[in-house]
């Protein structure tokens, strides 16, 4: 059995590949309500809990960690809460498929790799840092089977709560004005969420893949103009881009938490941001949806 915790875009791309594949699936929220094909059953459970967490994942093979607490709240729950899991996992004697995003590398110059160190000096850089020497360690010393698989900024059906969410695409499925994050001329890998699902389920069926972390694959990054273009051109409309640095999204974190939490994680958008998926495509031979199909596709479920 295939347990995917998390009912948002990754844990639901995570499901559509699972399903293509013909594999058995359960997916497990705080809710336990999510809209799904027949056949997929939906359970609640507080992750944070840990004999719910045992609970939940008392019969799985492969558990795919696609949840997290609160953005806002990552300081005070992220640790504990995977700790939570992991001990679910480790009862179950599960394989555990862990989806990352970059922030433990901290600011690079060049290109992103999984061999840099992790030299994060933000709050949430050294959280996500913290998370995966622990799991890494568990691997090392024989108690968990765990593999983690990262994405940079994500992109496409269903995803909203993103740099590059509805709230970008919306505007431009109407012809209207965009808002982007720091300089729009620089160099930013988006990640196709449909690419991300189908890379942790490769993961998780090779023996190989375990005991590391792998940057899933990516299409060829362009400016976030040149992102944002490609989606208006699309769309039929000419492209109107307005940008967003640290005053606007202090002004918005008056009214949102999520948007005052982003502010440290704004130099990725100040500088090149290119991350390096080749490992993973070598090894496993799977390459990234082309960034025009990608964007077509995530248009479209604007309608």
């Amino acid at each position: 059995m295939n347990v995917i915790l998390g009912t948002g875009p990754l844990g639901m791309a995570v499901m559509r590949e699972l399903l293509s594949r013909g594999e058995s699936v359960r997916l497990v929220s705080m809710s336990g309500k999510a809209t799904v094909p027949s056949g997929v059953r939906v359970e609640k459970a507080d992750l944070m809990d840990k004999d719910q967490s045992k609970a939940i994942m008392k019969q799985a093979k492969v558990v795919f960690q696609c949840a997290q607490p609160p953005y806002q709240k990552w300081d005070e729950l992220f640790l504990s809460f995977q700790d939570s899991i992991v001990s679910g996992a480790m009862t179950a004697g599960a394989k555990l498929v862990v989806a990352e995003n970059l922030y433990m590398y901290g600011q690079v110059k060049g290109n992103i790799h999984e061999s840099l160190p992790y030299t994060a000096t933000t709050k949430k850089g050294e959280i996500r840092a913290e998370m995966s020497r622990r799991l890494l360690q568990l691997h090392q010393e024989g108690k968990l089977q765990v593999t983690m698989g990262r994405g940079a900024d994500f992109f496409g059906p269903d995803v909203h709560n993103s740099s590059v969410g509805s709230r970008l695409f919306k505007p431009i499925m109407k012809g209207k004005a965009c808002t982007v994050m720091g300089n729009p001329d620089k160099k930013h890998t988006y990640t196709f969420i449909d690419d991300f699902g189908k890379a942790l389920v490769v993961l998780s069926q090779n023996d190989d893949a375990f005991g590391r972390a792998w940057h899933v694959p990516n299409a060829a990054t362009v400016t976030t103009r040149e992102f944002v273009e490609i989606a208006y051109r699309l769309a039929g409309f000419p492209a109107v881009i307005r940008t967003m640095g640290k005053g606007m999204l202090r002004l918005g974190g008056l009214f949102i938490p999520a948007a005052r939490e982003s502010i440290e994680m704004l130099y990725q958008f100040e500088q090149d941001f290119i991350v390096d998926s080749s490992p993973f495509s070598k090894r496993f031979g799977l390459v990234a949806t082309s960034l025009e199909s990608a964007l077509a596709k995530t248009l479209d479920a604007q309608k």
